[in-house]
């Protein structure tokens, strides 16, 4: 039996304080992408748009499910070369990085990659389940029992990915294969939405009737509603019998950072580089616009387990505008002050460090200093550990947040310690 899709893509910037939107998503026929770019100062926006522009050309191509999972597996770590060339050419990109999700078809298998915390859920027969998991330190917490689902849920350090295309040699995502089957449905999201609303009112969404697009214009606007502080980004796919009445969606729609990324320039005859195939898509894509917040009294919509204060559309736009004003002002005077806000944890004289401020200089101006330097030997760490404290990767919003890392570290390698003492392997 033949499959194809039918899908939509929408995005939000949030009603946070980012400026612009570093999510990009992409759906195509045979290729479905969501990435979620960060760096604070650096091409959050950069990073996500330059990984979908590299995955884009393996859309509309056919591929045996085996080669499709290798395609994709080398246009993910062409992607992350890419993001080094870029850093290269442009120190200001520096520390740029993007979480990624992306299913290429081949029949009726989906080829999948993943790497950070983006993720992927499946609806089949009515059950809805995540089908990747997190690279994150929650998760890694969960992963060794040392907290709950729930505590998960609002744990303070959340948002802490622990593997992101970086550039870097090991960046690797989790690839797999796996069938699809005509009645199934995909959900592509940033944390965005799973960070703000709640697992059950998502299932409730993504379970109901309704198309692709709405089902993903309803997840926009509950995230809003939720006063989602995170760009906000949802890839939603049906997978129906290629056979059957009926069309397929055929026209890709392109969201977020690679919508406003246009290459355009670049592209005067057939496009034939991944960038160039990216940008002539972007001119023929459906990018609509995000729903309006839903109104209050709005009874079909999904009770949420921590409803946020409304905001209004005109409001938004009226107070974005003096906030841009107002962060540009402020980024020139206090600049510095802000990033001495922030901690980060990493290697000094071969011990773990708490450093204040953040991993990167301003030409010869040092952005960070050492503050706390710890007893505990990164060298006695568990490999895993090991390697997010010489990355600089594990940063934190407060000096007690810091300290917490550090603590936790400590308890990791005390049980590194009694593993080898055991006679096992850490």
């Amino acid at each position: 039996m033949s499959i194809s899709l039918r899908y939509a893509a929408r995005t939000d910037i949030g009603l946070g304080s980012k400026s612009r939107n570093e999510d990009s998503g992409y759906a195509g026929p045979d290729l479905l992408v969501l990435a979620d770019g960060m760096g604070g100062h650096a091409a959050g926006d950069m990073a996500s748009s330059t990984v979908v522009s590299e995955l884009v050309a393996l859309d509309g191509e056919s591929y045996a499910s085996d080669e499709a999972l290798r395609r994709l597996a080398t246009a993910v770590h062409n992607a992350n070369a890419r993001l080094r060339a870029e850093m290269d050419d442009d120190v200001d990109l520096e520390g740029m990085g993007t979480t990624l999700v992306a299913f290429l078809r081949s029949g009726n298998m989906l080829a999948l990659a993943n790497i950070g915390d983006s993720r992927a859920y499946l609806v089949r027969d009515g059950v809805f389940s995540q089908i990747t998991k997190d690279h994150s330190f929650v998760q890694t917490l969960l992963d060794e029992g040392r907290i709950t689902q729930e505590e998960a849920e609002h744990h303070p350090q959340r948002s802490l990915v622990t593997r992101v295309l970086t550039g870097r040699d090991d960046d690797e995502p989790d690839l797999s294969l796996r069938e699809a089957k005509p009645g199934d449905r995909l959900l592509l999201c940033s944390d965005g939405l799973p960070d703000y609303v709640a697992g059950p009112t998502i299932e409730q969404i993504v379970t109901g009737d309704g198309s692709p697009a709405q089902i993903a214009d309803a997840l926009i606007a509950i995230a809003l509603k939720a006063a989602t502080r995170d760009n906000v980004t949802v890839v939603v796919a049906d997978v129906v019998d290629g056979d059957a009445d009926g069309p397929s969606s055929t026209t890709p729609q392109i969201v977020g950072a690679a919508a406003a990324h246009d290459t355009s320039s670049e592209v005067e005859d057939a496009p034939s580089s991944p960038a160039a195939k990216a940008a002539a898509l972007r001119r023929a894509a459906n990018t609509p616009e995000p729903p309006e917040p839903p109104d209050d009294d709005d009874e079909d919509m999904p009770v949420l387990a921590e409803e946020g204060p409304r905001r209004f559309p005109w409001l938004r736009r009226g107070l974005f505008a003096i906030l841009v004003l107002a962060v540009l002002a402020v980024l020139g005077i206090f600049g510095y002050a802000a990033t001495q806000r922030q901690y980060y944890i990493a290697e000094h004289d071969g011990k773990v460090t708490v450093y204040q401020g953040i991993s990167q200089n301003l030409g010869p101006i040092k952005l960070h200093s050492v503050n706390i330097v710890s007893d505990v030997w990164v060298a006695d760490l568990p490999s895993y550990d090991r390697d997010k404290v010489t990355a600089s990767s594990m940063t934190a919003g407060s000096k007690g947040a810091a300290i917490s890392i550090v603590e936790n570290l400590r308890a990791d390698m005390v049980t590194c310690q009694a593993q080898v003492a055991d006679g096992s392997s850490c």
